[in-house]
């Protein structure tokens, strides 16, 4: 790019190093500038630069005598600060710390972040010594897990049909498998108030999960679930899906906003979807 267009560039680089770090977040293990390249597109010279940047800034760190790189300290203090800029984390975390114990499952608070919903709060109920491990920082799928579905499900119809089309798009030859899950959970949200994901975001999880709205106007979405062979569609129906409504409802009293379900939610909650 010409020196002509300077704003632009500047511009342009942050986005490659955003990029790289979404890359390198993503990883299972340090990456080097190499396949940061042939993943990202960005020429080798450019990430080399970007990188050596980043780990100067804290935001990356280099794996000793190699040029591999993992995020670095200066990222997990710009997360604390944006968690806690979410007050309803606050206000939740009890009555999701209740529904954990009662229920015994592990519950989780997510924002969405791009196509996935980022967990930015997870409970374990200390009765259970075999639940999930979904920590803080893990990424759901929408199309496919409770929160997600939860989350699309509650959206005005204009953005839904905005979400739904990116979904589709980026799912590609993958779309006609996820497509019948997706819209009967929109239609179960609707009737039961809550949407479910028995082994399609994981195979070895089942979740149900509700949207929230916050007092700013900002979404989340709950999910509560664990291992698909402790907990059969049928317990997270007839047992565990009244006590989501129910703190939804609690939520949404306290919150001063909408839950995403109806009253009569709760009376439907024992009875499974079609």
């Amino acid at each position: 790019m010409s020196d002509a267009i300077g704003g632009k560039e500047e511009v342009s680089a942050l986005a490659r190093g955003l990029a790289l770090l979404r890359v390198i977040g993503m990883a299972s293990a340090p990456i080097g500038n190499r396949e940061l390249a042939d993943t990202t597109g960005i020429p080798k010279a450019t990430v080399s630069r970007l990188t050596a940047t980043l780990v100067s800034a804290g935001y990356l760190r280099q794996s000793q005598d190699s040029e591999r790189f993992s995020l670095g300290p200066a990222l997990l203090d710009m997360s604390s600060r944006y968690l806690r800029h979410f007050d309803l984390r606050t206000v939740a975390r009890p009555h999701l710390s209740a529904l954990s114990e009662a229920a015994g499952v592990s519950v989780h608070l997510g924002v969405r972040d791009e196509l996935d919903m980022l967990v930015i709060d997870s409970l374990r109920p200390r009765s259970v010594v075999i639940s999930s491990r979904i920590e803080v920082g893990t990424r759901m799928t929408i199309a496919t897990s409770a929160a997600g579905r939860a989350y699309l499900a509650a959206l005005p119809e204009a953005e839904q049909s905005e979400l739904l089309a990116q979904i589709r798009a980026e799912s590609g030859e993958s779309w006609g498998a996820i497509e019948p899950g997706l819209v009967s959970s929109l239609d179960e949200y609707g009737s039961l108030g809550y949407c479910g994901s028995f082994g399609e975001w994981n195979p070895h999880i089942h979740a149900i999960g509700f949207a929230l709205e916050g007092p700013r106007g900002e979404r989340y979405s709950v999910s509560c679930g664990g291992p698909a062979y402790l907990l059969p569609k049928e317990t997270m129906v007839a047992r565990i899906a009244p006590l989501l409504l129910e703190t939804a409802q609690r939520l949404a009293g306290e919150v001063g906003t909408s839950a995403g379900v109806d009253e009569r939610a709760g009376e439907r909650a024992g009875r499974p979807s079609a």
